[in-house]
């Protein structure tokens, strides 16, 4: 570890520094969200069917997993205060390519530049798990966690609310405004660092989440749970819009994103969740989740007569994903600052992955099957992560029982 980073060990970051990069990442994230609640208005605007629409969501997803493959592992190379002032900016770019955008090709290639961009949250949480001390890293990562939350709940809310006022396109001139002030604030308000930190080579870097995935097992479960968690987080937030828009409730894109709200108890569940898996409680946190995630579609089902029991299931799944979802980070990461970027980065792939595989599938399944087949959907992918999470322990337990048969043989031998 260099002297740079041993001093970052011992001290941690800034209470201000900490609080100001939350609220950056929180906007970064909305530029993925922002059009969760708006499909059906650019559906009719720009003529793309129902089973289409999806792709819009999936697009941004796609481009923030090409992001996290080859922006994100730049984080262990280069200084991250340029790095994460770069890409805040370029989602400005990628806003004015949306309000440009006059045909579907034209706004899936636009959402995919604004998704590439807004990868930078993940160079973000990066950052301060290696600029935080090993006590305060769960905590911390909480933290910007939640500024992640609040971003990309409230992103539906202000979505939907310049949307009534202005028009959908009126949202990524805000986002665009937003980018350019936090690109500003991020490049005066970070510290310099220190570039080509460590031994470590980009090529490298870019293929660690096949070496991670091959070799890791703590990664790997952490991975496809990841992957499934926001699966079904994806189910939800995609497929809301064409339920609460449609002929059950006809409600208005400034409404729809009021639903949003619901979702920031979330807030408390991140913050909450670092600070156990601190104090190593992370797997309890994890099956607790899990749990929780499943009972919230048996809620969220009810959704087509009752918005009361929708408002519940949206407050303990939000509050379910980023419990699970803090504590596979703080883990993943626990033991290997220096390569944080790495690491996060390709975590964050198989989010991104997850979250366009929900995001795509929901809508042909809505469309075929309504509301109670996208519930089944989103069900199925919480039931396979707690499935995954289940075998893992069995597999540590299995090899737990077989420890002292071992030993013991080796003992016989030796007498």
């Amino acid at each position: 570890m260099s002297t740079d980073q041993q001093a970052k060990s011992t001290h941690g970051m800034s209470r201000g520094l900490l609080l100001l990069l939350a609220v950056v990442a929180g906007f970064m994230v909305s530029n993925i969200y922002y059009g969760q609640p708006l499909l059906e208005r650019i559906g009719a605007d720009l003529d793309i069917s129902v089973a289409g629409i999806g792709w819009v969501v999936a697009s941004s997803q796609a481009g923030y997993l090409l992001g996290l493959v080859l922006l994100v592992p730049l984080g262990d190379m280069l200084d991250r205060r340029i790095l994460i002032s770069v890409q805040v900016a370029a989602c400005a770019v990628g806003s004015c390519a949306v309000i440009l955008a006059s045909s579907q090709t034209a706004l899936l290639l636009a959402f995919a530049i604004l998704g590439l961009a807004s990868s930078v949250v993940q160079t973000i949480v990066a950052y301060t798990a290696s600029s935080s001390t090993p006590d305060q890293r769960g905590g911390n990562i909480g933290t910007v966690t939640a500024g992640v939350v609040s971003g990309l709940i409230l992103a539906r809310t202000v979505a939907g609310g310049l949307t009534e006022l202005w028009g959908w396109r009126s949202v990524y001139v805000f986002a665009a405004a937003a980018a350019v002030v936090l690109s500003i604030s991020v490049l005066r308000a970070m510290p310099r660092e220190q570039a080509h930190r460590g031994d470590v080579r980009y090529r490298r870097a870019v293929s660690s989440v096949l070496i991670l995935t091959r070799r890791n097992p703590l990664f790997r479960t952490r991975a496809l749970i990841t992957m499934l968690l926001f699966a079904s987080f994806g189910v939800l937030w995609s497929g809301m819009s064409l339920l609460l828009g449609g002929p059950e409730w006809h409600l208005s894109p400034g409404v729809i994103g009021l639903f949003g709200l619901a979702g920031l108890v979330g807030i408390l569940a991140a913050s909450k969740a670092g600070a156990a898996a601190d104090r190593g409680w992370g797997q309890r946190v994890t099956v607790l989740g899990l749990g929780a995630l499943l009972v919230s579609w048996f809620a969220l089902a009810l959704g087509s007569w009752s918005l009361l029991w929708f408002i519940a299931g949206i407050i303990v799944l939000d509050a379910a994903v980023q419990a699970v979802h803090v504590s596979s980070q703080t883990m993943i990461v626990a033991g290997a600052e220096e390569s944080a970027s790495s690491i996060i980065g390709s975590y964050m792939v198989f989010y991104s992955v997850g979250s366009a595989m929900g995001a795509a599938a929901v809508a042909p399944v809505f469309d075929a099957w309504g509301w109670s087949g996208a519930s089944v959907l989103g069900a199925s992918f919480a039931l396979g992560a707690l499935a995954i999470w289940g075998a893992d322990r069995l597999r540590l337990f299995e090899r737990a029982g077989r420890a002292p048969l071992v030993r013991s043989a080796h003992q016989a031998g030796a007498e």
